[in-house]
């Protein structure tokens, strides 16, 4: 990782003295006494890969921007994106096959920055009966959670070695990925997070090989994006602008300081565990921030997501294949002038 470079209260700055200046209303962050309520989805309950929102609302980095960021937890992660859709949050976690397959079902919807750069999930096994390669699925059962991108990612790789879906046993669990692997009930799970799941097996000696699916043959991807209405972006950006870049500033404190990030966390969500939290975070915080090359905090690669749009079209889980423009803008990341 490069060196950290602190443009989060500069970039900031500079939207605000942008939006003094943009007439009568009263924007986000303009010196206003009133903070903007603004409504955030999150994926999952508060966990590592939201390691940067909360170090941002312990420091207070989003009241400094004059919102007033409230995080919905919700039981269902597909649920967060269609929230946004229907105008009931202002930003959502999600993920990227989930944005594809939203615009596919007509929902208005757009990514406006990336929150985890590469793929998290995972095939997972244990101790005498890891799988390092894909050939070794022969045969084997594999626990799924029934999400059909992810069971496409199953088919994929199996291809990719020359075996089909009759060669597994498939066999869908739902969410709970972890019980079936730790009781033996099966041989790999798909579906876990390395940074997560992966992590917690490690803490806890069971031995766990972990291989990222880009590792077998999946095209890389944005494991989770930040998502906006197609509408607010076009028609009023400022509060999105603002929360990205308090957002970046949390993120790069979070990897200056992992300790304050899992304590922030910790306070967030009194069921994780400190020391195996104090873990994950030190996993998960090298992808939370941008690689070396000079991109934005939050850049979307465009060919990339072109090239895992194809793979969609491939698996036949969306039908035509989408312009990048309608899936993402980078135009609203820290860094990036309005016009």
């Amino acid at each position: 990782m490069g060196p950290v470079i602190r443009v989060g209260v500069a970039v900031a700055l500079a939207v605000l003295a942008l939006l003094a200046g943009c007439g009568e209303r009263e924007e986000p962050g303009d010196g206003g006494s009133t903070p903007e309520q603004f409504d955030l989805a999150l994926d999952w309950f508060p966990n590592p890969d939201h390691a940067g929102i909360y170090e941002a609302l312990d420091r207070g980095y989003f009241e400094e921007a004059g919102l007033e960021v409230e995080p919905q937890i919700p039981s269902d992660p597909s649920a967060p994106i269609k929230q946004v859709a229907a105008g009931r949050a202002d930003l959502a976690i999600s993920y990227e096959p989930e944005v594809m397959l939203a615009r596919e079902e007509g929902l208005d919807v757009i990514a406006v920055g990336a929150l985890v750069r590469e793929p998290l999930t995972s095939l997972v096994s244990l101790g005498k009966r890891s799988i390092r390669d894909a050939r070794e699925l022969d045969g084997k059962r594999v626990a799924t959670a029934g999400i059909p991108y992810q069971d496409a990612y199953l088919r994929a790789i199996l291809e990719e070695v020359g075996l089909n879906e009759n060669d597994v046993e498939q066999i869908d669990v739902g969410l709970n990925l972890l019980s079936p692997l730790l009781a033996g009930k099966v041989d790999a799970t798909l579906g876990m997070f390395w940074n997560v799941e992966g992590v917690e097996l490690a803490e806890r000696g069971d031995d766990p090989t972990v291989v990222p699916v880009d590792e077998l043959g999946i095209p890389t991807y944005d494991e989770l994006v930040l998502v906006a209405s197609g509408e607010r972006v076009t028609e009023d950006p400022e509060a999105i602008r603002l929360f990205l870049a308090a957002l970046e500033r949390g993120t790069r404190d979070a990897a200056e300081n992992p300790g304050g990030a899992t304590a922030a966390l910790l306070r967030a969500n009194n069921d994780l565990d400190p020391k195996l939290t104090r873990a994950q975070v030190g996993d998960t915080l090298p992808v939370l921030l941008p690689s070396k090359g000079g991109r934005p905090y939050g850049f979307m690669d465009p060919a990339r997501w072109r090239e895992f749009a194809g793979f969609m079209v491939d698996e036949e889980l969306i039908e035509t294949l989408p312009s990048t423009d309608e899936l993402l803008t980078n135009d609203l990341l820290p860094g990036k002038i309005p016009d």
